[in-house]
């Protein structure tokens, strides 16, 4: 029996001397903290605004009748090309001409009368005051021939450009007057949109940037375009700036098409190669800013610089390097010198 008690209080003895030394080994591990991480890498932190605009020709010309008469020729209609100085329609000028022939007859007339006024002003046959009202006789009828010549070449329409006629409101016998709108032509060599900015963001746009336009009538096809011109001016209901865009001078021919829908995406505050970490690793405090660096399964508190934010991504001007690894969050009590193990990583 005495035996039975001396080996048991020789096992509990054992049993006690080994506690401490697992208890020591369990704490020396839980100071190795479970962490997420996150590395610094080079990013594309340019914010990007997605526009839609209609197609739309930069110049467009409305050609209105100029005198009135009957349509005699049409030789054009919506979608045919046409040239500078081509015939598009002509009018009945039959009063015109008539009126025209009397102009000129009563010029003719009048020239007769003059050089008879002048060679007897010459040989002092006339008065001086005969002589120049013969002559100012002269310069009326001319004026009225003149008159009489434009009013019939009103009567015919010429292109003013090459362009593509895109309205036709006139028929072939229809009765015109002044100022009726009779073709209207488009060039279609410089097709454009005109996009709506906010006045906030306009200051990061240039004239002569490249953007890309995506047109839903032809998807899968990007077009490359370009910054034309920044209007002065904002509207003031919306307080946008108008921002024009230029198509390539081939869109025409590509298919792009006047009314057609165009989305462009434009790159605002270009930072493509920014530094960044995630916006919860870096803490915020009246000294500056800091994030945790993991070194050697340490943390190192390390002061930086910020940039801009994009969602969840922070830019670092400085303090750090790319392909360091930083806190993904700091949470709890962890200060400097923390042994650590990363167990996640974030982005």
């Amino acid at each position: 029996m005495l035996l039975l008690v001396q080996s048991w209080l020789l096992l509990s003895g054992c049993e006690s001397a080994e506690q401490p030394g697992s208890s020591a080994g369990a704490t020396t591990e839980s100071r190795a903290i479970a962490v997420a991480a996150a590395e610094v890498q080079n990013r594309d932190l340019s914010r990007r605004l997605m526009l839609s605009a209609t197609v739309r020709p930069r110049e467009t010309v409305r050609l209105s009748a100029q005198t009135r008469g009957i349509v005699q020729q049409l030789l054009v209609e919506e979608g045919d090309r046409v040239r500078a100085g081509q015939l598009l329609l002509s009018l009945n000028q039959a009063e015109q001409r008539a009126e025209l022939a009397r102009a000129e007859a009563l010029q003719e007339q009048a020239r007769l009368a003059y050089q008879r006024q002048a060679e007897l002003y010459q040989r002092e046959l006339t008065s001086s005051s005969e002589y120049q009202a013969q002559a100012a006789a002269l310069r009326v009828a001319e004026s009225e021939y003149q008159l009489w010549q434009t009013r019939v070449a009103f009567g015919t329409v010429l292109a003013p450009r090459d362009a593509v006629v895109s309205k036709r409101w006139v028929e072939l016998g229809e009765s015109i007057r002044e100022q009726d709108p009779l073709l209207e032509l488009t060039d279609v060599s410089q097709l454009v949109l005109h996009l709506g900015v906010s006045e906030l963001d306009v200051a990061y746009l240039t004239v002569g940037q490249q953007v890309e336009v995506q047109l839903d009538a032809i998807p899968g096809h990007t077009m490359p375009a370009e910054i034309r011109r920044i209007f002065p001016t904002a509207e003031l209901s919306s307080r946008f700036i108008t921002v024009e865009v230029a198509l390539p001078s081939n869109a025409w021919q590509q298919g792009v098409r006047p009314g057609f829908l165009g989305r462009v995406n434009l790159m605002i505050d270009a930072r493509q190669e920014a530094l960044a970490v995630p916006a919860s690793a870096v803490v915020q405090q009246e000294e500056g800013a800091f994030v945790m660096v993991i070194a050697n399964e340490r943390l190192e508190k390390r002061a930086v610089q910020t940039g801009v934010q994009r969602g969840q991504w922070l830019e670092i001007t400085e303090g750090v390097a790319a392909g360091e690894v930083v806190l993904a969050a700091l949470v709890g009590e962890m200060t400097e010198g923390q042994r650590v193990r990363i167990v996640g990583w974030r982005g």
